[in-house]
């Protein structure tokens, strides 16, 4: 296949094949643009004296970060694939993306609040979604120098600061399952009595609170077994942990135990979720949430 295009070429050729040709290259291209996006927020991180906190309209707070790391993304992408609209967070909601069958999403800075916090668990997270699935997807703590990334039938792996690469496969449900809090979110009514049902469900049960979208790099390194999100998300906190969990072993359904599609809906937020590493117990882990 000599005239698959190279992604050393300045674009790539955009039929849907040639993309699925080009995942792995195309997730080594994205795996660097991640890293370099979180140099941009460690510069910041070092100096919190000098952050500017603008707050959104939502007031969740945006870092100065969001911002620097939020250009790189974009011009680097528009670079690396020029037909490719991409959709990020910070960027304004592109009225005909309706029309898109291929599109990136970007969170510039996921879990702002744990990096204002300062706790380490925050992420910049790329994804490519191809006629509503997501692809490939990036996912890269910079605080840990751990990147998280998997491409469509490609695997799931971590590459970590000195380069060495690990296969990411989930494990299956021990007897005592690990469930993941956000340390923001923790105390919803909803959580409350999911962990309530979660003992007559499983019995004994163990609870760690994580921030961001490493919830699911967690899950998917085998590390957590199962994380219920009630309340709102959007596409971009999602679609990389998806495929990474998917080609780990793992998966992320709705309440009906449907994967998420990405892009097809008027609006980007996502409904209530739940990730689970050993997908035997996903039945389970949904007829327990039914008694909530």
């Amino acid at each position: 296949s000599n005239n698959v295009p190279s992604i050393s070429k300045s674009t790539v050729s955009i039929t849907d094949q040639s993309i699925m040709l080009n995942l792995q290259n195309l997730l080594a291209s994205v795996a660097r643009i991640s890293e370099q996006a979180g140099q941009a927020i460690m510069a910041i991180y070092a100096q919190p004296e000098q952050w500017q906190l603008q707050h959104k309209e939502d007031k969740s707070p945006l870092t100065a970060d969001d911002l620097a790391s939020h250009h790189l993304i974009i011009e680097q992408l528009h670079a690396l694939t020029p037909d490719i609209p991409v959709v990020s967070e910070e960027s304004d909601e592109a009225p005909q993306r309706h029309t898109w069958s291929q599109l990136w999403l970007v969170d510039p800075l996921d879990g702002t609040k744990e990096f204002v916090a300062r706790t380490g668990d925050f992420t910049v997270n790329i994804a490519l979604v191809l006629n509503h699935r997501a692809v490939l997807g990036v996912l890269h703590a910079p605080d840990y120098g751990l990147t998280y990334m998997a491409a469509k039938g490609c695997g799931a792996w971590v590459l970590n600061h000195t380069g060495q690469t690990q296969r990411l496969s989930t494990v299956k449900q021990p007897s005592s399952p690990r469930l993941l809090v956000s340390r923001f979110h923790a105390n919803g009514k909803k959580n409350q009595a999911l962990l309530q049902h979660t003992q007559q469900c499983f019995g004994d049960y163990q609870v760690m609170e994580v921030g961001s979208a490493l919830k699911m790099c967690r899950i998917a390194e085998g590390l957590a077994d199962f994380y219920p999100r009630f309340g709102t998300t959007m596409e971009w906190d999602t679609a990389a942990g998806q495929i990474i969990l998917e080609e780990a072993g793992g998966a992320l359904v709705d309440t009906q135990g449907r994967p998420f599609l990405y892009n097809k809906r008027s609006s980007l937020a996502n409904k209530d979720f739940i990730v689970v590493g050993d997908i035997a117990h996903t039945q389970d882990w949904l007829t327990c949430l039914l008694r909530c």
